[in-house]
């Protein structure tokens, strides 16, 4: 049974794109395999957070990821700051990785843009951060988008260069689930961009807790262009809001773009929205219902995060001491 690690920001509000892009694929690799399941909250503060507003998005993302079917009992659900084996491992890691491996990280060089020199000095080694993350718990797999690839190359190059320094066979290679590009879900507003939580205007985006309205009303006011749809994909290539919205309504009703284009081809995108948005609302109506009842009761909430940081604690922390005593340190007592 292969364990996988996965994590995502608490940051923002669990949106399409991750439903679609990861977090369906994730209820999926709970069968057969051992699953850990992480709220990086420490990978978030590597930006500015209001303390008070984190500590919500963290309980609203972990009620929103039970609500799409991750099970806190088979598998483990926590927040990535209550169990200290992380920080401790990034440490090490931030001795072992060279400086020049991070300054080719190329999200680093997207997020910071031209201004490095203002930036955290956490968000140059979150990648250090995200190889102790996996290595903590000796995790095989991970599922990840295709941008993430170079991060998981540099955990193994992390990992190699522990092993190879300190003589031992300690860190186990990863191996990458790279999460299908027919997922991708991009922004309302502009087919050319990735749906994001950071993108400023919340039209761009359809999240998870979005009541029928405010869905219905976002899709009627999604990005297109005045070509009725075409009847088959190859047309609809150099039309990125049109394919999107036609690869939203196939990932929602499991139907293919081919078959959603048999349906609506010739057709102007008013009837289309329309239909969208139903089928919409049918699919995440009830994964908001349940996110919002567990949010009723955050004490509930909070006791899973805990009871999940336990059992995450007790696979990583010998993991770790293990790794502090090969590096030299002394007995933590």
């Amino acid at each position: 049974m292969a364990r996988i690690f996965s994590g995502i920001q608490p940051t923002g509000i669990a949106h399409l794109g991750n439903y679609l892009g990861a977090l369906q694929n994730w209820v999926k690799l709970q069968d057969g395999n051992e699953c850990v399941f992480c709220l990086v909250d420490l990978h978030a503060i590597t930006v500015a957070q209001n303390p008070m507003l984190l500590r919500e998005q963290t309980r609203l993302n972990a009620a929103i990821l039970i609500a799409c079917g991750i099970d806190p009992e088979q598998n483990i659900l926590f927040h990535q700051s209550a169990v200290h084996a992380h920080a401790r491992l990034a440490w090490i890691f931030n001795c072992i990785a060279r400086f020049g491996w991070l300054s080719r990280m190329t999200q680093f060089k997207d997020k910071a843009g031209k201004d490095r020199e203002a930036v955290s000095t956490g968000l140059f080694v979150y990648p250090n951060l995200m190889a102790a993350d996996i290595h903590a718990y000796h995790a095989t797999r991970v599922p990840v988008g295709d941008d993430q690839r170079q991060h998981i190359e540099l955990a193994n190059d992390i990992a190699e260069k522990f092993n190879h320094d300190f003589g031992v066979d300690f860190f186990p290679r990863i191996e990458p689930y790279i999460l299908s590009e027919t997922a991708r879900v991009m922004s309302l507003r502009d087919g050319s961009k990735k749906m994001s939580k950071s993108d400023a205007s919340d039209q761009s985006r359809i999240n998870l807790t979005d009541s029928a309205d405010e869905i219905a009303q976002k899709i009627r006011r999604a990005k297109t262009d005045p070509e009725p749809l075409p009847d088959n994909a190859e047309a609809l290539a150099a039309r990125p809001e049109a394919t999107n919205l036609v690869g939203i309504y196939a990932a929602v009703t499991g139907q293919s773009v081919a078959s959603v284009l048999g349906e609506f081809a010739g057709s102007g995108f008013g009837p289309f929205k329309e239909k969208l948005a139903e089928a919409l609302i049918a699919h995440l109506a009830p994964i908001n219902a349940r996110a919002q009842s567990m949010l009723a009761e955050p004490a509930h909430l909070d006791r899973i995060l805990q009871a999940g940081a336990r059992r995450a604690a007790a696979i990583a922390n010998p993991i770790v001491d293990e790794a502090e005593r090969i590096v030299g340190f002394l007995a933590r007592g």
